[in-house]
């Protein structure tokens, strides 16, 4: 850790010095030590953010408040070191602290509830700006078990190779993935041919156990797992290069039910794919209106 900005072995040994309850210290120790958990530094105000918008509202406060702890004590451990010839490092390491505790916001970013989704051309431009290699082949595999199945981030990161499930259709067999949902709703996904074929491609290069989306180590080594952050960096990151640099893995979520709908795929179905306690929250995904120009009334004979 940048001791210029932190100046302490251990920073979470800040909470420890302050006067809040014990109950309170130990929210805030939790939502930070499940934060460098991840992997990712204290001092990187992107990865905060991205870290901060997988967690709930409650999450998210306490992820701030404990970080604005540990920032307050840096600035004033940093003012309190300043001299004529380091003024100017020590204010643009000031500006950093404030860049950091910016960098969550505890109102749901509006981004999140953005009925966004991409076309069909927009996916095969996201899908292209994967190069060949191990990174891009990663890259587009998440891409694909986000768009191609309509994954939630936590349930894209838990997938696993023997959650892949061959099932009989007429005289060929469908592949289909057991995905264990949100509030340990399980529900079977039917995906494509090619999807499953790049999940085999990918089993190839990692073995066929474990989780199926990985992190690539310094040496693009693939690790045993990959964080819901992970996740949403990449898709970030490549939806970027093809000029949609806001968005997110709900969006592809969004776009796996926009395009089954275009295509004919009733609601009702849908719902089930997504894993929907309550079809209202799919025709929300759609952004379905009521249709009073022509309704199924108008259909029945009376």
């Amino acid at each position: 850790m940048d001791t210029t900005l932190i100046p302490y072995h251990d920073p979470l040994t800040l909470l420890d010095q302050t006067d809040l309850a014990e109950s309170t210290k130990d929210q805030y120790r939790k939502a930070l030590t499940a934060y460098l958990a991840t992997g990712e530094s204290l001092l990187e105000p992107h990865a905060l953010a991205a870290h901060a918008q997988t967690l709930p509202a409650s999450g998210r406060a306490f992820l701030k408040a404990g970080l604005r702890i540990l920032t307050d004590g840096a600035a004033n451990s940093l003012k309190g070191r300043a001299t004529p010839d380091n003024v100017a490092a020590i204010q643009a390491a000031l500006y950093r602290i404030e860049a950091l505790q910016n960098a969550i916001t505890v109102k749901q970013p509006t981004g999140q509830k953005a009925h966004t989704w991409l076309s069909q051309a927009q996916v095969r431009a996201l899908l292209s700006t994967c190069e060949n290699g191990i990174v891009g082949q990663r890259d587009r595999l998440v891409l694909g078990l986000l768009v191609g199945a309509g994954l939630r981030r936590r349930e894209l990161a838990d997938l696993r190779f023997d959650a892949i499930k061959l099932q009989p259709r007429g005289d060929r067999f469908r592949t289909v993935l057991d995905v264990q949902g949100k509030g340990a709703k399980d529900r079977v996904v039917p995906i494509s041919d090619s999807l499953a074929n790049a999940i085999d491609q990918w089993g190839q290069q990692v073995g066929h156990h474990g989780r199926i989306a990985r992190a690539l180590g310094r040496n693009r080594k693939p690790k045993e797992t990959i964080s819901p952050v992970a996740i949403f960096n990449i898709v970030r990151k490549r939806g970027a290069m093809m000029g949609k640099s806001t968005l997110a893995p709900h969006d592809l979520r969004r776009t796996y039910a926009q395009l089954g709908y275009e295509a004919g795929i009733p609601v009702t179905q849908i719902s089930i794919l997504l894993g929907h306690a309550d079809i209202a929250t799919t025709q929300k995904y759609l952004n379905l209106a009521l249709d009073l120009d022509t309704t199924i009334s108008d259909f029945i004979p009376f």
